[in-house]
């Protein structure tokens, strides 16, 4: 056998085994990794309470553009809607306390062209800004990430940013 065929032959050998030890070791780490975490809450969804279900709801379809998904309660007083993979925003109908919310208090999202947003929120004539109240202007972050603040039906407050 020539030199270079025990060296590839060596390779290859290696190569397989460095794989089956991979193949071992990765899923007893991420076990004894899952084992450290095992109740660690994780977030699963956020829930906003609604004085007009159907204007609410609306405004995140249209406005927000978010999907809605399948609910177990099977009435007229849920909406779900996607937010993320397996995250979603809940709303539901309620007699909502009337109250005045800070725009410290709020969701975010992030799109991946925040100028083709704002134009689809002018094009709904939307009522947007930034953080300071000033509409139609775009708060810059210290990181370089740019992000408007609107209001849903029931006033609270979203941000919609372009972070990568």
């Amino acid at each position: 056998m020539s030199i270079s065929l025990k060296s590839s032959l060596s390779k290859t050998i290696r190569l397989a085994v460095l794989t089956i030890i991979c193949s071992i070791a990765l899923p007893l780490l991420v076990k004894a990794q899952d084992a450290n975490n095992a109740n660690q809450p994780v977030f699963n969804h956020f829930a906003l309470c609604a004085k007009d279900l159907k204007k609410t709801a609306n405004f995140y379809r249209t406005v927000i553009q978010l999907k809605e998904i399948h609910h177990p309660f099977n009435d007229t007083v849920h909406v779900w809607l996607k937010i993320g993979e397996g995250l979603a925003l809940h709303i539901i109908k309620g007699d909502c306390p009337q109250a005045v919310h800070n725009i410290g208090v709020h969701l975010c999202f992030s799109v991946p062209n925040l100028d083709a947003f704002i134009h689809h929120l002018d094009d709904m004539k939307i009522v947007y800004g930034n953080w300071g109240g000033e509409q139609k202007k775009i708060q810059l972050r210290a990181d370089g990430v740019r992000q408007i603040y609107l209001q849903d039906p029931d006033g609270f407050w979203l941000e919609v940013n372009d972070a990568k």
